[in-house]
């Protein structure tokens, strides 16, 4: 019952701070709600007893994909932000609506047609053991994932290089 109880309050903190987040209209309280989601998918991932899920998901995403955010958001210059102001309109807000929509029916579609839904309602109790998660996370024969983790990171290393060239190139500018 303790279990059901946490996962409702996790359940609702996830879903009142990514609304937060999208509606913010200040970039960093938008980056503190997206952070509050981030440490309450890390509780879900300790309420289901997988430990190292939920601390790669602290140190990973709550830690370090958020600092590299407001990283980038000290970049940018306070002239910058001052003039940004977004005004709802009614059609950019019908074709956001639209997406989802066509998004959330693709992706339905797609898993009915693989069986995804039939094949756990046959096996509903088995689980697969770590060393295969292990191996299918470090691997790097098809359907392995290392080289994309390992592309992200030059990916992001990129990204950091790329926003200090542009925050140094302001400077000289000034």
């Amino acid at each position: 019952m303790a279990n059901i109880i946490m996962f409702a309050i996790l359940a609702v903190i996830i879903i009142a701070a990514a609304i937060a987040s999208v509606a913010a209209k200040r970039i960093m309280r938008a980056v503190t709600a997206l952070l509050f989601v981030l440490f309450s998918v890390a509780g879900m991932y300790f309420l289901l007893d997988y430990t190292f899920l939920g601390t790669a998901q602290l140190s990973i995403y709550a830690g370090g994909m958020t600092m590299i955010y407001i990283f980038a958001i000290q970049l940018i210059s306070k002239k910058t932000l001052q003039g940004i102001r977004e005004k709802l309109e009614v059609k950019r807000i019908a074709i956001a609506a639209l997406v989802a929509v066509v998004g959330l029916l693709t992706v339905v579609t797609m898993q009915l047609k693989s069986a995804f839904f039939e094949k756990f309602a046959e096996q509903p109790d088995v689980e697969v053991p770590m060393e295969k998660i292990g191996a299918a996370l470090m691997g790097s024969e098809k359907y392995q994932y290392v080289l994309p983790f390992e592309f992200i990171s030059v990916f992001l290393l990129a990204c950091i290089i790329g926003g200090l060239v542009v925050s140094r190139n302001q400077k000289e500018d000034k």
